[in-house]
């Protein structure tokens, strides 16, 4: 059994400011800048730029407007991550390869009461700050027993979690 128990320290936590920042009154704003920022992204607006336009527009905090950009995608990209897509029954059998980091820090920042957004491209992804688990010890304690407990998948860790 996988021992999911939150550290004393809540390094992948919630922000102080997330309660406020990520309230449901909040939502609508977040999803009509999520909706801007992908529109001007697929006609070719600079990341950066259009950040900014739209983070002004909604009078975004800077922690709001991270969570905008990584919620966002233009049209074409989430088309193309939806065909990389794969059913269930179309796993079976195979091989998983899964990077370890991520899934990881994404877990822990929902265990210890992290915002997770729920992305234009129908993932899942964390605003947590992305500290190599080598630093933090409830990660390097928990990846490679995690890892040799999923029959199903390969844990790959990229730098820098790879001297875990």
């Amino acid at each position: 059994m996988i021992d999911f128990r939150v550290a004393k320290q809540r390094h992948r936590g919630p922000h102080p400011q997330d309660a406020e920042l990520f309230a449901e009154r909040q939502w609508e704003a977040l999803r009509n800048a999520v909706a801007d920022f992908s529109w001007l992204l697929g006609r070719g607006y600079a990341h950066d730029s259009a950040l900014k336009l739209v983070g002004d527009r909604f009078q975004l905090t800077a922690r709001q407007r991270t969570a905008v950009s990584r919620a966002s995608c233009s049209d074409s990209q989430r088309e193309s991550r939806q065909k990389g897509k794969l059913a269930k029954a179309e796993l079976a059998g195979k091989a998983l390869l899964l990077d370890g980091f991520n899934v990881l820090t994404t877990v822990e920042a929902a265990l210890g009461g992290g915002v997770i957004l729920r992305c234009r491209d129908g993932c899942f992804r964390d605003m947590a700050l992305k500290t190599p688990p080598k630093r933090l010890n409830e990660s390097a304690k928990r990846l490679p027993s995690w890892g040799r407990r999923k029959s199903f998948g390969i844990w790959t860790n990229r730098s820098p979690t790879a001297a875990v």
